[in-house]
């Protein structure tokens, strides 16, 4: 039997190889019109950024080595120029003389690959914009930093080969700009998962320019000029271009071969052409997607191999071998992140009109408790009734390869959310959990399809309606300060059963929390004690914050970057405490930063380690609200590496965070003169400055107990305690009362508005370390005991506010 293999590389190799493994008198030729049959083409990148040193090491054989262990007759810069199925012979031209000739087969594989896109752009043939897809345009590109020693590139696309080549263009130590017709890189994913991918490249200093197209190129001295349709212009010394690739197909094409409805050729189960005797494989081909029964284009080096020795057992064979469809299982490093995805995208089958589920965990790479966990993402889309497992996307910094392939299983196998329950992992601390990420997804899935948790996702929050939705924050104090939703009330979930008279029932509740765990809980305990409409943020805030900040990002000329690494490279002597913070959810590593910073000397450094990835902007909030300095952030490998300073009394402060501490005088028992002491103090508490509270006279009555306490007064206590408020919730308005109508008008309103209850003010003000005194001479006179005002409150004379506000640059009179 003769075989002609058009192509070499994954496919073609692969299935020269299988031919000559199963029958060792096949007739084998290979034609390649590029000088190397065998490379690692997904290493391209890496070579070029100095991870892959010795060039060498991208091929995977050489012609000569293919020769003389496979005995195959290789044709290297042979180009196969026409096919003529009726007489099963190929024409071929010799690329280094011009020559053609004829050769016949039997059988004929087409593994031609894809060509990149170049898009028809006035200026695009300028000799400094290159695309990559083979070994020489690795040597130009590679030349040419070598030689020109660029300084600035612009890559042109964001998807997997775009953002390995930023990344090494950076590595080779380019600044680089990522031009993104869409509003998000890395098509595979949903835009939620994007968004994580988006704020590591902004971590980096990568400019991201998203929903920006380029339009054309202008020369400007030695520099390129790259246009966008937006209006701006970029400056550059290379572009590469990776706007995507299109199945070869020409030869194919004018030999009468069956084309599909992509673009690509028209294969059946057995890869076998519209022509019997002739089979493709590779980039080229059109398969079918099992999840959706629908064609797709994968270019993927591991279906390439795959597809190549099923063809090549089924020449031999006879079509017993079926080639069942591609996931498109994939993955990519991205810096320190690596990005995974199997199955089909939620957009997609929004776009198809298929029903779906989906969920977002965000878990540990292994044991929280043992060294080295990090972040790690996961969504997954589903079918609503069956649990069928429709796609996977994974985003973390240890431990998404072994999970994306875990899952991609269950996708293959027609499986369930059920079966991810089941996957049984091996377990040990520095690996996994006892309940790995993969069985959380499916335990969350789980809870979602049987009724146990109705989710919410980001998207939905832009649609509450205050009149009609009662957005609660459950997570502690210290988190809900940092940063929240906006409208969202805070009640810890600690608090909840406690303070579930706060939380409307003629509203529908939506929960979250900073990853959706706590956020399942308090659903757990609304819904068991009489809440009906009840909803929890999918993902929590976590993916909420991620999506709703800004994607795209630039920088110019990074004066903030240069002054810290001035400031650090003057460090020298300054004492630095380093903390570990690394495993510990928010707000963990804050409260770390608080707790330490706390004990530093003025002008000596704090660095607190964290695999928390909003830490970072934690961090730099906290320090904009306190005064201390943010030094700067280094990240590596999953984790954060946060510096900050104490700053010394003649460094200046930010104008948000000057003074000291401030003190306030309540003297009033209004309710609406209450409402604003709290409201006040919660504002500067919030800020991390101390604040004091000095009731007196009046004011006492804002403090007392609900429950009633049994005391001994004498008589004037006594009838003071008949004619006085016996607590906050029996206040009078200042103005308006209409005999207690106008208190109870504003509570009701307060309440339909989202705004908080004086008593949820107070309890806010105690967690968040708000001082409370009472004056025991006004208590003394009003026949107040201290058993009837709240267990936090501190008693003190007019010496104690005297101390307080000595030390305060406010005082206010209520």
């Amino acid at each position: 039997m003769k075989v002609l293999i058009i192509g070499g590389v994954a496919g073609g190799a692969t299935a020269a190889a299988r031919l000559r493994r199963m029958d060792e008198n096949a007739e084998i030729i290979l034609f390649e019109r590029g000088e190397y049959v065998s490379y690692a083409n997904c290493g391209l990148p890496y070579y070029i950024g100095g991870t892959i040193a010795e060039r060498d090491r991208l091929f995977v054989q050489t012609a000569e080595g293919f020769i003389n262990r496979f005995n195959i007759d290789i044709r290297l810069q042979s180009e196969v120029v026409s096919i003529s199925p009726e007489d099963k012979t190929i024409q071929i031209k010799k690329l280094q003389t011009g020559e053609t000739y004829t050769e016949s087969y039997d059988k004929l594989i087409i593994s031609t690959g894809a060509d990149p896109v170049k898009l028809p752009l006035p200026g695009i043939d300028h000799p400094q914009i290159f695309t990559l897809r083979s070994v020489p345009d690795t040597d130009a590109i590679k030349t040419y930093i070598e030689q020109h020693k660029p300084k600035r590139a612009v890559v042109m696309g964001g998807g997997f080969i775009g953002l390995e080549m930023a990344e090494n263009l950076h590595e080779a130590g380019l600044e680089v700009d990522i031009v993104e017709m869409s509003d998000q890189v890395m098509a595979p994913l949903d835009f939620s998962m994007a968004a994580m991918v988006h704020q590591h490249l902004k971590e980096k200093k990568i400019n991201l320019w998203l929903k920006e197209r380029v339009i054309g190129f202008e020369t400007a001295g030695e520099h390129l000029s790259v246009l966008l349709d937006g209006g701006k212009q970029i400056t550059s010394d290379m572009v590469i271009s990776s706007v995507g690739v299109r199945p070869e197909k020409q030869l194919a094409e004018s030999a009468g071969l069956k084309i599909g409805t992509l673009g690509g050729i028209w294969v059946d189960e057995h890869m076998q052409t519209s022509d019997a005797h002739i089979y493709a494989v590779g980039d080229a081909v059109e398969v079918t997607n099992p999840v959706t029964n629908l064609p797709a284009l994968i270019p993927l080096a591991g279906p390439a191999n795959k597809q190549a020795r099923i063809v090549a057992d089924n020449i031999l064979e006879g079509n017993k071998h079926l080639y069942k469809g591609t996931i498109g299982t994939s993955i990519a490093k991205v810096f320190d992140l690596t990005v995974a995805a199997a199955g089909v995208s939620a957009k997609v089958l929004k776009r198809l009109n298929v029903d779906y589920l989906s969920s977002y965990t965000h878990s540990s790479s292994h044991a929280g408790y043992y060294p080295g966990a990090l972040p790690l993402s996961i969504k997954i889309v589903f079918a609503p009734e069956t649990g069928e497992l429709y796609g996977i996307q994974v985003v973390g910094f240890d431990g998404v390869d072994k999970r994306i392939e875990m899952m991609a299983q269950v996708i293959q196998r027609k499986g369930t959310i059920y079966d991810l329950t089941e996957l049984e992992q091996a377990y040990a601390p520095p690996f996994s959990s006892a309940k790995d990420p993969v069985n959380i997804a499916g335990f969350v899935a789980e809870n979602i399809i049987k009724g146990k948790m109705k989710p919410l996702h980001w998207r939905d929050i832009a649609t509450i309606d205050p009149k009609k939705d009662f957005l609660l924050d459950v997570r502690t104090i210290h988190e809900y300060n940092l940063n929240r939703i906006d409208g969202a009330v805070n009640i810890p979930v600690d608090d909840l059963r406690s303070r579930l008279d706060e939380i409307p029932t003629d509203k529908r509740i939506i929960l979250y929390c900073a990853i959706g765990l706590r956020g399942y809980l308090a659903y757990r305990i609304l819904t068991q004690k009489g809440f009906t409409n009840v909803y929890n943020l999918s993902g929590g805030f976590k993916t909420y914050s991620s999506v709703m900040c800004e994607q795209s990002y630039y920088h110019e000329s990074d004066n903030l970057d240069e002054n810290q690494n001035e400031i650090t490279r003057n460090a020298g002597d300054t004492k630095t405490i380093r903390v570990d913070a690394c495993g510990l959810a928010c707000p963990g590593p804050i409260i770390q930063l608080k707790k330490h910073y706390d004990r530093l000397n003025t002008g000596e450094r704090l660095e607190v380690k964290s695999t928390d990835m909003a830490f970072s902007q934690d961090a730099e909030s906290w320090c904009n609200i306190t005064g201390a300095r943010f030094v700067g952030r280094k990240t590596e490998a999953g984790t954060v590496a946060v510096t900050v300073e104490k700053v010394r009394e003649t460094q200046t402060v930010p104008a948000v965070s000057m003074g000291g501490n401030k003190t306030m005088i309540v003297f009033s028992d209004d309710l609406d003169k209450a409402l604003a002491s709290f409201v006040i103090a919660n504002g500067i508490a919030a800020t991390g400055k101390k604040v004091s509270l000095f009731f007196t006279f009046w004011g006492l009555n804002v403090i007392k107990k609900r429950e009633k306490r049994s005391v001994k007064k004498d008589l004037f206590g006594k009838m003071f305690g008949m004619m006085l408020p016996s607590n906050s919730t029996k206040l009078s308005l200042s103005k308006m009362n209409m005999g207690g109508m106008g208190s109870r008008m504003m509570r009701f309103i307060m309440k339909k508005k989202n705004i908080d209850s004086l008593e949820a003010l107070i309890q806010q003000a105690v967690d968040s370390g708000v001082e409370m005194i009472a004056c025991t001479m006004s208590m003394d006179v009003m026949g107040v005991k201290q058993e009837e005002l709240l267990d936090n409150v501190q008693l003190g004379g007019v010496a104690t506010y005297l101390e307080r506000a000595e030390k305060s640059n406010m005082s206010l009179f209520i």
